[in-house]
């Protein structure tokens, strides 16, 4: 326990630590009592609502699909959010009509390159790949927008920096994958993306057959934070290319 403490790891992580050390049997018989147990330490541990935050103004979709409802202006003045508005995010990019259409792709990728077999392929199989890829959508984003950041006080939401030289913002978006504010404001290292997506991708376990090693569970949590990269790219320049491509003149 005194370990646990001195690593400032909280009950429900050494939880899911050990249900992702479990093998792929009892991980799919204990799954629905964990995450019952998550649900319930995320509620218990809300409080009071603090202080409104600022209002954002960034866009809701990127493209005009990509859902983007975590992205905010630069953090001046941090105010934290509330336990609720963090299950709210999660919900609002999980039933965004953006995040179907993503669904709808990465199951067309997959089935185009057979990725699990087991699925089959016709309408029966695209219904398989789009049913999981769905799911590791929503599970994602509850993991590292919601229940990760409810338990652990960390702040999910992404803040522009929107100045500086172009490189700099890189870096910056880069860096928020593995650093993110806390609910008191402090910086810390970012437990909910890494440990929200290795729990998605141990519950992925369930419903992937064919891909139950060890090797896949890596290459799928590295792909992912890749994607949650790209992700933090695109939301850092969105707005300024918006703007570049409102401002383009017309051929004539």
């Amino acid at each position: 326990m005194a370990r646990r403490a001195a690593l400032g790891l909280s009950a429900p992580l050494v939880r899911m630590l050990t249900l992702m050390c479990l093998p792929s049997r009892l991980r799919v018989r204990f799954l629905p009592i964990f995450l019952s147990a998550l649900a319930v330490c995320a509620c218990r541990g809300q409080q009071a609502d603090p202080p409104a935050a600022p209002a954002d103004s960034a866009p809701k979709r990127i493209f005009g699909i990509i859902p983007n409802y975590r992205t905010y202006p630069a953090e001046r003045d941090y105010r934290a959010i509330s336990q609720r508005k963090k299950f709210s995010i999660a919900l609002e990019d999980s039933f965004d009509r953006g995040t179907f259409v993503l669904a709808a792709g990465f199951a067309g990728e997959r089935q185009l390159n057979d990725n699990t077999p087991s699925f089959g392929q016709g309408l029966t199989g695209y219904a398989r790949y789009l049913g999981t890829a769905y799911g590791d959508l929503v599970i994602g984003n509850f993991m590292t927008e919601a229940i990760y950041p409810a338990l652990l006080h960390q702040d999910p939401r992404y803040f522009r920096r929107g100045t500086g030289s172009a490189w700099s913002r890189v870096r910056y978006a880069v860096s928020r994958i593995f650093w993110t504010r806390t609910d008191s404001g402090g910086s810390t290292f970012n437990f909910s993306e890494v440990g929200g997506n290795a729990t998605a991708v141990a519950i992925a376990n369930a419903y992937y057959p064919d891909n139950r090693t060890a090797g896949a569970a890596v290459s799928a949590l590295a792909i992912q934070l890749g994607l949650d990269t790209a992700g933090n790219l695109l939301k850092e320049f969105w707005p300024d290319l918006s703007h570049a491509l409102s401002r383009k003149p017309h051929a004539r």
